[in-house]
């Protein structure tokens, strides 16, 4: 496969025909672990502007992904390897909705799609996370919003605190559900 670096953490394949194997993914983890916020996305599809973008991503267990919603967009997420929980949030940060996921012999849900504006982000359960997304393009920068109730991505102590007070509160909602069951 030949790949275009576009930076860090973006990958672009180049191939009209694009195929991934379990090397290419090795290669992708490898390469996370390279960069500073330890992530990393092949796009499969050709560039910002394309109608429909393709991604395989891989996130290593304390990335932060900042709670954000996007505009007019629709998001399909795919669990490959790993577990986490993806965390939907109402408009004042309050929890909505926790949902765990894994990859197809987990046993949990491998399949997650928003088809809302909803605020969400991650709880990485497992020591890499490597998911399928796609979503509808173009990709604008201005089409995607974080929430004021939200630590910035540079702000290291106030990222932890909140992920450390989420992890919890998502914790507690997901026992009491399984005691509803």
């Amino acid at each position: 496969m030949h790949i275009k670096q576009y930076n860090n953490e973006v990958l672009y394949a180049e191939n009209g025909i694009v195929k991934v194997c379990r090397q290419d993914i090795d290669r992708l983890k490898e390469m996370s672990n390279d960069n500073e916020r330890k992530r990393i996305r092949l796009c499969t599809h050709k560039d910002v502007d394309d109608e429909v973008h393709e991604m395989l991503i891989v996130h290593a267990k304390d990335t932060y992904v900042r709670p954000h919603k996007h505009v007019n967009k629709i998001e399909s997420f795919h669990v490959i390897e790993g577990k986490v929980d993806i965390v939907l949030f109402k408009e004042d940060g309050g929890i909505m909705d926790a949902v765990q996921m894994g990859d197809y012999l987990s046993g949990y849900d491998f399949y997650h799609r928003i088809s809302f504006p909803y605020y969400h982000t991650l709880i990485i359960r497992s020591d890499v996370l490597v998911f399928h997304e796609t979503t509808n393009g173009p990709f604008k920068r201005t089409d995607t919003i974080f929430p004021v109730w939200a630590p910035d991505e540079k702000d290291f102590s106030g990222q932890k605190r909140f992920m450390k007070n989420l992890t919890v509160q998502v914790d507690n909602l997901l026992s009491k559900s399984e005691k509803d069951v």
